[in-house]
């Protein structure tokens, strides 16, 4: 039972249950679709005129479509309903350490047109870059309508006035980021950590069992440890942003790397993908001479079943299992979803993380599942695009 903020409250006006009736019928479209109108009423109770009403705004907003008739069940042929699928409506900024991804997405979270560019360490740069992938890929000036630019940082965010108060790896701190690019596009910018980001497309993009669990965490394992941490369906972020932050608890010691933070006692400096690489050129010294070697190359290698990478993944994996039952023992999640390029190699880690995971269910309760993520190896990115689309579809008494 959630107490009512009254510093922030709103008594219920006509136009609040409008709007709420109007968020209801644009998600039966989008889970059901196709969906005809006379369904929607059904599964709503809502009078068949007022879900008429509500369609015909949705058809002129641009986000619902007619796609045809469907089968009758006695009488006239329903016409079926879908998202619009045509047009880019998001797009999605993703800044990680190495690279930088600008994308466009439709209403439904398909990903249109996305590039690259390695990310440069002086934030203005970086911006620069952004910004004209953003009008490349665009269009601006032209007739594409987007509803805002969603950016995913790796680093502490305040969400309230999209400056990134510290992204670590690069040093870059109380970056106003989002009226950096807000004022060269022209559109509205919303910035978020990497995590949260994640959390939130695992939350309306996820696999079902995720969407439906409400109660989750996302654990996203890259060059650093990052965690997004759902509460009955909604993103929990603390004050200034600064919840999730559990990369930087203490683990053990005398990790194979430093964290982002200078210690060697972080989750992160066990548990990361540099972590992983780390092991895995103490076991194979002459490999420090030889070509680089990434995250992703290492499960490559991996996956081939070379031994030190097996063994350096599996170590790796172990880590990572012993950070989600803390997680687990603290916050006692539904789920934990697991992002990030590890998910290609599951097969050989998810039996090292079950292992610790499992000693941290208390007698009587139910156990946790630890799954995969299934936005591929890059939910970031979608995570970056929902920051935008979500708003499309949260509830008015939510938001």
């Amino acid at each position: 039972m959630r107490r009512i903020n009254l510093d922030n409250a709103q008594a219920a006006r006509s136009s609040t249950i409008r709007d709420i009736n109007r968020q209801i019928v644009l998600n039966y479209v989008r889970e059901r679709e196709p969906i005809s109108r006379a369904e929607i009423a059904r599964e709503t109770a809502l009078q068949r005129s007022t879900v008429s009403t509500i369609i015909e705004g949705l058809k002129s907003d641009g986000l619902v479509e007619e796609i045809g008739a469907g089968e009758s069940t006695g009488g006239r042929r329903p016409t079926l309903l879908r998202l619009r699928a045509a047009g880019a409506l998001a797009v999605g900024v993703d800044i990680t350490p190495t690279h930088t991804t600008v994308a466009t997405s439709d209403l439904a979270g398909r990903v249109l047109r996305r590039e690259s560019f390695l990310t440069d360490p002086a934030s203005k740069k970086t911006t620069e870059q952004v910004v004209a992938l953003v009008r490349k890929l665009t269009g601006r000036g032209g007739k594409v309508l987007i509803e805002g630019i969603g950016v995913s940082v790796p680093g502490l965010v305040d969400p309230q006035t999209g400056v990134a108060i510290d992204i670590p790896y690069f040093k870059w701190r109380d970056w106003p980021v989002a009226n950096e690019i807000s004022a060269r596009t022209n559109l509205e910018v919303v910035v978020d950590n990497d995590a949260n980001s994640a959390a939130l497309a695992e939350l309306w993009f996820g696999r079902p069992e995720v969407r439906e669990a409400r109660d989750f965490i996302l654990v996203f394992i890259g060059e650093g440890v990052g965690t997004g941490i759902v509460f009955d369906g909604q993103i929990y972020r603390g004050a200034r942003g600064a919840a999730g932050e559990f990369g930087h608890m203490i683990v053990g010691q005398e990790a194979p790397t430093e964290c982002s933070c200078g210690n060697r006692d972080c989750w992160e400096a066990f548990a990361s993908g540099r972590a992983a690489v780390a092991r895995y050129l103490q076991k194979n010294k002459q490999r420090k001479k030889a070509q680089p070697v990434n995250f992703e190359i290492l499960i490559e290698r991996a996956l081939e079943g070379e031994p030190a990478a097996v063994e350096a993944l599996s170590e790796t994996a172990r880590y990572i299992g012993i950070g989600i039952s803390n997680l687990i023992v603290g916050l006692s999640p539904k789920t934990v979803v697991v992002g990030g390029a590890i998910t290609s190699a599951w097969s050989l880690v998810a039996g090292a993380m079950e292992e610790a995971t499992g000693r941290s269910v208390r007698r009587g309760l139910p156990s946790v599942s630890v799954l995969p993520s299934t936005l591929g190896e890059q939910p970031t990115l979608m995570g970056a695009v929902s920051l935008i689309l979500a708003r499309k579809f949260a509830s008015a008494a939510a938001a």
